[in-house]
């Protein structure tokens, strides 16, 4: 697995990659932080056009991602990015309506379960999942991360 380092305006990013598809993209020190020993490898194709999204995300813009994504997780936790990838730009859903989808029975907290373990923040949006009411909570990123994502998409004010 290869690794690539950003800066974004909100924090340090580690994007790691198989060589051919994004298979991580963290805010260093986040919650679920990947313990892999990566090869750093600036150069590859992939983490330019990643870069480049990345670049236009933070300036505001609602890019289309033309890269493949390679999330690893079970099958419950890719259902539920699956979900999360579906969210469009600028709106939300909350850990109960997500869980809704899946099932009648579905439990919000095993949601925010594998919502907390998204392994490409930012590309696959865990960060429009809000709770109950519209209740900023959780982000394995941070909250004041969260916050800043939110405000970046005009969902928060940034007041």
């Amino acid at each position: 697995m290869y690794s690539t380092d950003y800066t974004s305006p909100i924090g340090e990013m580690l994007i790691a990659s198989d060589g051919e598809a994004v298979c991580g993209v963290w805010f260093y020190g986040q919650k679920y932080f990947p313990s892999d020993d990566f090869i750093k490898k600036d150069d590859l194709a992939i983490f330019s056009d990643v870069k480049r999204w990345l670049d236009d995300y933070f300036n505001g813009l609602n890019p289309k991602i033309s890269f493949k994504l390679k999330p690893e997780g079970t099958e419950f936790r890719l259902k539920v990015w699956k979900i999360l990838s579906e969210i469009p730009y600028g709106e939300t859903l909350t850990y109960g309506e997500i869980a809704g989808k899946i099932s009648p029975t579905m439990s919000a907290q095993a949601v925010g379960g594998a919502v907390g373990h998204n392994p490409l923040t930012i590309l696959i949006p865990c960060h429009r999942v809000l709770g109950t009411g519209g209740k900023l909570t959780g982000y394995a990123g941070g909250i004041d991360k969260k916050m800043e994502l939110l405000k970046i998409e005009n969902i928060l004010s940034s007041n």
